[in-house]
């Protein structure tokens, strides 16, 4: 008699989990072998997980990642250069919780934005936060934000995400206002958050592309000293699988 308004109440705090868990319990005979404890357990458990994939599918969603990519399924053949025990290591997300940075570099399709996708999917899945930006998307972002006023909320969104992908680096060029703007998001994010960024361009090509040599200094000093380095080599394999 009980049951239903169980079931309704479970539902009005919307304890989905545990309702999917009772019924499921209901319908199931050999569940009355169970102690009351050991039902019970089976509920918070099945609610517990539920809560989880709800907050990993938020995370995912606000992460706002280019590909759906995963660690697991990174290729580690074709000669990138790519080292799997460093990739290992850095899927612990370790380099994330102690604010270190990651530089990934190497020619165009070679799978820089797989790689960095992959990392920050696995970041959400450890319960860090992400965000995935193109450089250009940045800077236009930034001065929509600049004409409507919301400027300052934008740059403590982007200084509190765990792990920020900044991606295409070096593709177009920067104004004035984009170093300064670049400065300040990675200053904010210093020492405190991560930051990865992939570019086409070497490092040692940064600070030429940044122009300014007082701000270049500044913005790598933010950046390059305190950071994992992973330098991607080989053909493109957009190529190779235009040939397959």
């Amino acid at each position: 008699m009980l049951t239903h308004p169980t079931l309704e109440k479970l539902k009005d705090m919307r304890l989905s989990g545990m309702v999917a868990a009772l019924e499921d319990q209901l319908q199931t005979p050999e569940i009355a072998s169970l102690s009351f404890a050991e039902r019970l357990g089976l509920l918070i458990d099945r609610e517990q997980t539920e809560r989880g994939s709800r907050r990993l599918k938020t995370r995912l969603t606000q992460a706002k990642l280019r590909q759906q990519a995963c660690m697991e399924d990174i290729d580690y053949s074709g000669g990138r250069g790519l080292d799997k025990a460093q990739l290992l290591d850095l899927g612990s997300c370790k380099w994330i919780t102690g604010h270190h940075n990651l530089l990934l570099t190497g020619p165009t399709g070679v799978g820089k934005t797989y790689i960095a996708c992959a990392l920050a999917q696995k970041a959400c899945r450890e319960g860090l936060t992400a965000l995935y930006l193109r450089l250009p998307r940045l800077f236009g972002d930034l001065t929509i934000a600049k004409g409507d006023g919301s400027y300052g909320k934008l740059l403590v969104r982007y200084g509190r995400v765990d792990v920020m992908v900044l991606d295409d680096w070096g593709t177009a060029p920067l104004t004035a206002e984009n170093r300064r703007d670049l400065l300040e998001i990675l200053d904010d994010r210093y020492e405190k958050k991560s930051t990865l960024i992939t570019s086409q361009l070497p490092v040692e090509k940064w600070h030429r592309y940044l122009e300014d040599p007082t701000l270049a200094d500044a913005i790598l000093d933010r950046v390059v000293h305190n950071s994992y380095r992973i330098e991607l080599k080989g053909e493109s394999m957009r190529k190779k699988k235009g040939r397959s």
